[in-house]
């Protein structure tokens, strides 16, 4: 049984991904590459398993925006053209079993509808012209449905109804709103009543009929939820869905539930998953229409739990545990075509991995172990992916089940890969809190010489139930610190996901304990390791938990960094409490509520150690997160300025927990080098 390395991955990544010679003239990676890379999503493989039709998303400057487009490839990497030239945004591809036409959604009319084009070219035909925006559309298996959702008022939950009562709202002239229960606000968005609800209308026209008429719940789920929250059952006239239907209870609780609803809406919702607490997502039938499968965690309000791979025969509803002892968690699954296996990827130590898992044994072989895995499906006998790592954004490769006969089938980065010089990068391992092995990546800087001695960017996950692993990432990618002549570390300490369960939840009520240990730790076999590593030159950054650990590291290991960079980071655990919305996060991690357990929001408070600061910091937050609110963000700026210690606040009064606009990432990177530069190099 073969198993694609990482060194096969990116030998082949080199030799089919560039067409021509490389650049005569190459450069250092920066933010520039970053924000040049186009962003291949949600790939679709075609009924009879010849084609794919997939988003690309491209970074339009001039517009500080991405712009998506839909393009197609054959599976054996021929034929790659782009489907759709219109300037609005193109996107959520999904075929007709026919094959013949590809259903989308598109902003062309001004808001987000469906539209649908030919396979064999023409312009395409808008299908719906409803008073409001549509996102997350799927096709029946028989092709007589269409599924889609829509914000709408749960008592008014016609789309015309809705669509009045936000005219009306418009017109008032006074803009208070009262809430009689939180959620207030979540993540980015103020709450004004509406929920998402699911539709479903005849492909050939009709009315859409919302299918959870007063449910005061939202599917997908916000705000990561996506269309593999919804499900067609395999005849067609039924749909299965995710949603949290838990009344005044839902910031604290992570009851979602599988719901099945027939297409007419003549019953309504039933709940599938009623007997389990926790979290219940990602139902998707098996091609013989038999099995459902879906995800399922076992503790109630932990939303880092595992995820176990959950049977259920359908319709009588028998269910079995398929990863019982298997100790990762699955972020997503896909049935073989045969319905003999599942697909599933999962986070694995600083990799997202690709498996196979037998329907009847249980038995679990990995078929990709190096990079990060995402969406897979089939095609034949083949499996369909894609794959990233930290030299390379997502490109679409084929493989088959044993992991043999890996090919690239897309290499639309490759030029862009090949002009800008990145850091070549390794994994170590080494003994951390109670001697437990540790993992660590390290990625040394663009043109390394080792007669020379680099500064060294210690980067720090947030989560805390994350990884910082081989993943290109958009926002928090350590080639930005290689091509600016820095040596990035990344250590996934106690806490982070990879391990099996039992290490992710050793972080529970010790924010400031194992964590530590393990980055003192890691830094210290990682400069002991390499020896060009500048052991009087080293800065700290992270967000979100990063940002809470820089706080804390301020007061907890003052006199190791010549500069920290803070980025959206609790200063005060106790009142973020107060200012969050999704509340069963502290309740778990910090064990309770700060009146029934205060000492687990005071034992590891950085505010306690505000005393012991002396370390110049750059601290950075947006308006719009409501995770870790700006307030936070603002005193520990109004401290180190107290505190007369060298500081600098940026602040984004149009982002959220991330910086998603181009311009605004720019000046991000550039603020954040330019204050390493500042402490590190002169």
């Amino acid at each position: 049984m073969r198993v694609v390395s990482l060194f096969a991955i990116l030998f082949l990544f080199m030799n089919v991904g560039v067409t021509g010679e490389t650049p005569a003239e190459t450069h250092p990676f920066s933010i520039h590459d970053m924000l040049a890379m186009d962003r291949i999503s949600d790939p679709q493989v075609s009924p009879d398993g010849k084609w794919i039709v997939f988003t690309l998303r491209i970074t339009d400057l001039e517009a500080n925006k991405g712009r998506t487009d839909l393009w197609l490839v054959g599976v054996d990497g021929k034929g790659l053209r782009r489907l759709t030239t219109h300037p609005a945004g193109d996107f959520n591809p999904r075929w007709s079993p026919c094959g013949k036409l590809i259903w989308f959604l598109s902003t062309r009319s001004a808001s987000s509808q469906i539209w649908r084009i030919r396979v064999s070219g023409g312009e395409a035909e808008q299908v719906t012209a409803l008073p409001l925006d549509v996102g997350n559309l799927l096709v029946s298996p028989d092709g007589k449905h269409i599924a889609f959702t829509m914000e709408v008022f749960p008592e008014h939950s016609k789309p015309e109804c809705t669509k009045k009562k936000l005219d009306e709202i418009a017109s008032t002239k006074s803009t208070g709103r009262i809430y009689e229960k939180i959620f207030i606000r979540h993540w980015d968005t103020w709450k004004d009543g509406r929920r998402s609800h699911v539709f479903v209308m005849p492909t050939k026209g009709g009315e859409a009929k919302d299918v959870m008429p007063g449910m005061d719940a939202d599917t997908p789920s916000k705000p990561f939820g996506g269309t593999e929250e919804i499900t067609f059952t395999p005849d067609g006239k039924g749909l299965v869905f995710t949603a949290r239907d838990v009344g005044r209870e839902e910031p604290w609780s992570t009851d979602f539930d599988l719901y099945y609803v027939p297409i007419d809406g003549s019953k309504p919702p039933k709940c599938l998953t009623e007997q389990n607490e926790a979290w219940d997502t990602s139902p998707i039938f098996s091609p013989d229409g038999k099995t459902m499968a879906y995800l399922a965690m076992s503790r109630p309000r932990y939303e880092a739990d595992r995820f176990k791979i959950i049977l259920y025969s359908w319709p009588d509803g028998k269910e079995r545990i398929l990863t019982e002892n298997w100790d990762r968690s699955p972020s997503s699954i896909y049935w073989s075509s045969d319905s003999n296996k599942i697909y599933a990827t999962a986070p694995n130590i600083g990799q997202q991995s690709l498996y196979s898992i037998d329907i009847k044994s249980g038995k679990i072989t990995t078929v990709v172990k190096d990079g990060h895995v995402l969406s897979p499906s089939t095609s034949g006998d083949r499996i369909i992916f894609g794959l990233d790592n930290l030299h390379s954004p997502v490109e679409l490769y084929s493989i088959k089940p044993d992991g043999s006969d890996m090919h690239a089938i897309t290499r639309i980065n490759a030029k862009k890969v090949a002009a800008a010089r990145m850091g070549e990068y390794e994994q170590f391992t080494f003994k951390g809190w109670h001697d437990e092995e540790v993992y660590c990546y390290i990625v040394k800087p663009v043109d390394f010489d080792p007669s020379k001695k680099y500064p060294v960017a210690f980067l720090i996950h947030g989560g805390p139930q994350g990884s910082f692993g081989n993943h290109f990432h958009y926002r928090w990618n350590p080639q930005a610190y290689a091509g600016a002549g820095y040596t990035a570390v990344m250590v996934d300490f106690h806490g982070s996901v990879g391990y099996g369960q039992d290490f992710t939840d050793t972080i529970r009520g010790d924010w400031g304990g194992k964590p530590l240990e393990d980055l003192k730790e890691g830094l210290d076999a990682a400069l002991e390791r390499y020896p060009w590593m500048d052991r009087e030159r080293i800065t700290a950054l992270g967000a979100s938990f990063g940002g809470y650990m820089i706080n804390w590291i301020a007061g907890n290991w003052p006199d190791r960094f010549l500069c920290l960079v803070n980025h959206d980071g609790n200063l005060d655990e106790r009142m973020a409490y107060f200012d969050t919305e999704e509340l069963w996060f502290p309740e778990w991690d910090h064990i309770g509520t700060p009146w029934t357990n205060p000492e687990g929001y005071e034992k590891h408070n950085p505010v306690n150690f505000v005393k012991n600061w002396k370390t110049p910091m750059l601290v950075i937050h947006g308006a719009y997160d409501f995770r870790v609110v700006e307030t936070q963000g603002i005193s520990t700026f109004n401290a180190l300025q107290r505190l007369g210690i060298p500081s600098k606040f940026l602040y984004f009064p149009d982002e959220s927990h991330w910086v998603l606009k181009p311009h605004n990432s720019i000046l991000w990177h550039e603020t954040v080098i330019g204050w390493l530069d500042k402490w590190c190099k002169q």
